[in-house]
């Protein structure tokens, strides 16, 4: 019996929208991080994974949910 090795190929997403992996040396905090300049929400954004399907591991960014006003 032979060991295939796959390389996982990462993925983000948020917001329905798939974003570029910056790089393997970035944790998915860093990854969100660099993204803030794009997408200020996900300052407070939380990554949600991995989720793992084939050779994708994929990390969601989930707004934190909060309400406005007075009765918050």
């Amino acid at each position: 019996m032979a060991i295939e090795v796959k390389k996982l190929v990462r993925e983000f997403s948020y917001n329905g929208m798939t974003l570029v992996d910056p790089g393997p040396q970035f944790t998915p905090d860093q990854v969100r991080e660099i993204y803030t300049a794009q997408y200020p929400e996900l300052t407070t954004a939380a990554v949600d994974g991995p989720e793992h399907k084939d050779d994708v591991v994929r990390f969601t960014f989930v707004r934190a949910a909060g309400a406005k006003g007075a009765d918050a």
